[in-house]
């Protein structure tokens, strides 16, 4: 055998040992009355994807009374980057449990089989044992999740046939593009055994500029600043603009970052996830010399920090990681997400727009877009902004706009144009599971009903 197969042969054979599962949760961690009843189980594990990198992957089976295998597979990447779709994602938004550890009423497992990666490397549970290890662009962060799925695949094989369908949020959006585009071309040439259907991003970093030329004129029509605070942010957002155009992106980075800065001081502290709120986006054992911290510091606060407060951290390095038994004792779930975020500061405000473009145009896959009513660090305004200069843009444009309902109470609207959809919620804000569960569990009906 060739060295480099040999390589790769004794990677799968290492990933495959690292796999631990259980069937069920366990009761002494949790009382029986708090389990979801009627899953078919659970399993999760590790891969090495390199050489020092380790990614951590959680698959629950759905409670749907069809099986799970007559159900699609739903693969949830969260944002930051750095964000913990373990975590966040499942105890937060879409899982089974809350972090009380109390039923959901809406979780996403009565629907679909749910699968969490922590991604990039270094996330929540996944590990790095080398500061070279990290991921520092998408297309790192693409080959590490394909690497990754074609192990959980093969583990889970009644899985590779059911529909798959990639959901997202924030920066998870832009990975999933990326991802989307490597894995499309996997399953076409034959390079892994995957039923993909679509993905979806939701509040998604796909054109970083149009966001934030956006900020100044969402948050003046929301009464939150004046105009001659509006003058001010819009000359930061144009400063952004000439560095990226110029390719400095890790100055455009930057100074997104002080813009953030500027956004603070003029609305008095008003939440980037939802602008009936104030505050509240970092992680209180973090707080301390906050004004003394640079304006990436606070940036990576208010982006990871908000992904993983006291309570939640303090889930997951008990009870959750107890209860999985193969985390490494040395591994502390959060601890890199800091440095997974700093190692993306070159591809952060790199815009994906035109990944998004060719997979509507050139693959059977849905695509979809989906905005949450009251975000605004990635508000609709410039969601919008970028959506119409895709080559669609003048069939979705015509194309008619439906509103979905609960009990007589409008909850989204919807404008489709051939494979693309575009879900506008309302009463929601970044994070649109979290906010409003009943419409996100409603679009996830309608997206993979179909």
């Amino acid at each position: 055998m060739a060295p480099s197969k040999t390589k790769a042969a004794l990677y799968l054979l290492l990933s495959l040992t690292l796999v631990c599962s259980s069937l069920q949760i366990n009761k002494t961690e949790f009382p029986k009355e708090k389990v979801t009843v009627n899953t078919e189980g659970e399993k999760w594990g590790y891969v090495t994807v390199r050489p020092d990198a380790h990614m951590f992957w959680w698959l629950y089976r759905s409670t749907n009374p069809k099986g799970s295998t007559n159900v699609p597979l739903v693969l949830w990447l969260q944002g930051g980057p750095g964000g913990s779709g373990t975590g966040f994602g499942n105890f937060q938004e879409i899982g089974p449990l809350d972090v009380e550890q109390n039923p959901r009423k809406t979780t996403w497992l009565t629907e679909v089989n749910l699968l969490f990666i922590d991604n990039p490397v270094g996330t929540g549970y996944s590990y790095v044992d080398n500061d070279k290890a990290y991921t520092t662009d998408l297309q790192q962060i693409s080959a590490d999740l394909l690497s990754i799925l074609k192990i959980v695949m093969k583990v889970n094989d009644d899985m590779s046939t059911v529909p798959f369908y990639i959901f997202s949020e924030s920066y998870g959006g832009k990975m999933t593009a990326g991802f989307s585009q490597v894995l499309y071309k996997a399953v076409q040439s034959g390079d892994i055994k995957c039923n993909f259907k679509g993905f979806a991003m939701g509040d998604s970093w796909i054109s970083p500029v149009d966001s934030t030329y956006s900020w100044g004129p969402y948050l003046y029509v929301n009464s939150l600043i004046d105009r001659t605070q509006l003058a001010q942010l819009n000359k930061t957002a144009n400063k952004i603009a000439e560095l990226a155009a110029s390719g400095k992106w890790v100055n455009a980075t930057a100074e997104w970052s002080a813009l953030e800065d500027e956004v603070e001081a003029s609305t008095a502290g008003v939440n980037f996830y939802n602008i009936q709120q104030w505050g509240g986006s970092e992680n209180s054992s973090q707080m301390t010399g906050r004004k003394s911290l640079s304006s990436y510091e606070r940036a990576l606060l208010r982006h990871v920090g908000v992904l993983q407060k006291d309570d939640l951290a303090a889930l997951m390095n008990g009870p959750i990681k107890k209860k999985l038994g193969c985390i490494p004792a040395k591994v502390m779930w959060g601890a890199q997400s800091g440095m997974v975020f700093t190692k993306q500061a070159g591809d952060f405000m790199k815009p994906v727009s035109d990944i998004v473009d060719t997979l509507i145009l050139n693959s059977s896959l849905k695509v979809v877009v989906y905005s949450g009513q009251l975000d605004l660090i990635v508000d609709n305004l410039g969601t919008e902004a970028w959506v119409y200069r895709l080559a669609i843009a003048d069939q979705f444009s015509k194309a008619k706009k439906e509103v979905m309902e609960l009990q007589g109470i409008p909850q989204a609207f919807v404008k489709v144009a051939k494979n693309f959809e575009y879900y506008y919620i309302l009463a929601a804000g970044h994070m649109v599971p979290s906010d409003n569960g009943p419409a996100a569990l409603m679009m996830l009906k309608r997206i993979v009903g179909k």
